[in-house]
């Protein structure tokens, strides 16, 4: 979308780099419209993000913020993703053979179907068209449900609803993670109030895939991650 928008807007927010950078885009360059917020807690190790979530939606001043209970899908998934209690160990990014980085470990099967999903339903009935998450071009690995592949086919099917279909929108699909913490440092964004690492605790480990990926990022971009580091 390269205009402001007046209409309403409903973003996937997870308390993440790249969800809080995409919450500010959202509210301060895309839409002049409502702008509401939804997260997901899903039985992930690193469910501190919702609490940086929280925060960047209380900066932004969203009209609404809905944390939805979702822990029941942490049963179903677990045996093929470590990203979620009682799964697997979450592995170094080290340890991820390069063959394994398309789909790692911390991929979770049809997170973002699931997840976009819920919110359509959500979007749909409260009024809203547009829907944005944070899919961007992962540096060290990779997941099929953020691509534009996945953006495109997902858009077909709501497209099929028969009175108000929603759209699918992921600014940020083609950026990568330096890119965003780019951008985010001209929008604002209080890095030290989101979350990456996947295996939770007080610090971040700097070792998972995610924890490589941002401080890679924020060295790109010239500065420190302001959040602390075992």
């Amino acid at each position: 979308m390269t205009t402001r928008s007046s209409q309403p807007a409903l973003v996937l927010l997870s308390g993440g780099l790249d969800s809080s950078v995409l919450l500010h885009l959202v509210a301060r360059r895309l839409h002049d419209g409502a702008v509401h917020a939804i997260s997901f807690d899903y039985g992930q190790r690193h469910a501190r993000e919702l609490d940086c979530a929280r925060r960047q939606a209380v900066t932004v001043g969203v009209t609404e913020h809905r944390i939805v209970d979702a822990t029941f899908f942490a049963e179903l998934v677990r045996g093929g993703t470590a990203l979620v209690q009682g799964g697997a160990e979450v592995p170094d990014l080290a340890d991820v053979p390069e063959a394994d980085r398309v789909q790692p470990p911390t991929y979770v099967p049809n997170r973002n179907m699931m997840l976009l999903s819920m919110a359509a339903a959500h979007a749909e009935a409260s009024g809203i068209s547009d829907i944005y998450y944070g899919a961007q071009a992962q540096d060290e690995y990779g997941y099929w449900d953020c691509t534009n592949k996945f953006l495109a086919d997902i858009n077909a099917v709501f497209a099929l609803n028969r009175r108000t279909p929603v759209t699918v929108h992921a600014p940020l699909i083609d950026q990568s993670k330096a890119d965003n913490v780019r951008m985010g440092l001209d929008l604002g964004v209080d890095f030290a109030q989101t979350w990456s690492c996947y295996r939770g605790g007080n610090s971040a480990c700097g070792t998972c895939p995610t924890c490589v990926e941002r401080l890679k990022a924020f060295a790109a971009a010239g500065m420190d991650d302001p959040i602390p580091y075992a």
